[in-house]
């Protein structure tokens, strides 16, 4: 998965660019703590430099402003999330669809629980928040999602697996869409629905569940 961010303006200035990194990683992880916690409307400046023990003019200088701010976090997130799937994405190349999905959902949980601030941002811009950059980010979400379950239903395609019925745009839309769900049902309790996916207990069998399902729709039988 690529980058999310696309735009030639980068949100950041030169100034903050100009950082060292373990600068750049605090002023990171404060914005993306007080978003997180609050969403985009409610998150307060003042509050972030004060975590940060600068002043909030310093901010400024670096982003210019909160919705720059926040399009500069957004930008870390993705490639945050994105290379863990990456790398499981180039360590299965030669291993079946249905184990390289299984892996895949595998990292994906992994990397919730141990950044659960992400997951908690991108909630908030799907279910509550309305703020200009919304739409945009969000269908870049959904356009490198659908082009990471390409290129795993083309590989699979290119070696015979899949049922010579099988539409691809479908099946990277259905994939894409249980990638959205999975996130839900993993750190919402009350989007779970009764399948277990909250409970640590029962990742593995959810998962195989998921897993046998696809194969029986997408895999052409030996």
């Amino acid at each position: 998965m690529e980058s999310i961010h696309q735009n030639t303006d980068a949100p950041a200035s030169a100034t903050f660019l100009n950082l060292p990194e373990e600068k750049q990683q605090r002023v990171y992880q404060a914005a993306l703590d007080e978003f997180s916690a609050h969403g985009f409307g409610s998150a307060s400046s003042n509050r972030i430099a004060r975590a940060l023990g600068i002043a909030k003019g310093s901010l400024f200088q670096y982003f210019g402003n909160k919705e720059r701010l926040f399009h500069y976090v957004f930008d870390r997130v993705a490639g945050q999330f994105a290379e863990p799937l990456r790398s499981v994405r180039d360590a299965t190349r030669d291993e079946p669809l249905g184990q390289r999905i299984r892996e895949a959902l595998l990292t994906v949980s992994a990397f919730l629980e141990a950044h659960p601030e992400v997951y908690r941002l991108y909630t908030r811009m799907l279910f509550q928040e309305s703020f200009p950059l919304r739409e945009t980010l969000l269908s870049r979400v959904r356009s490198l999602s659908t082009k990471y379950w390409r290129s795993l239903v083309e590989d699979a395609k290119a070696r015979g697996e899949l049922r010579p019925d099988v539409d691809m745009e479908a099946a990277v839309f259905f994939l894409d869409a249980l990638m959205d769900r999975f996130f839900q049902a993993r750190t919402l309790p009350y989007m779970d629905t009764g399948f277990g996916l909250h409970d640590d207990a029962r990742l593995d069998a959810c998962i195989d569940a998921l897993v046998s399902c696809i194969e029986r729709g997408l895999i052409a039988p030996c």
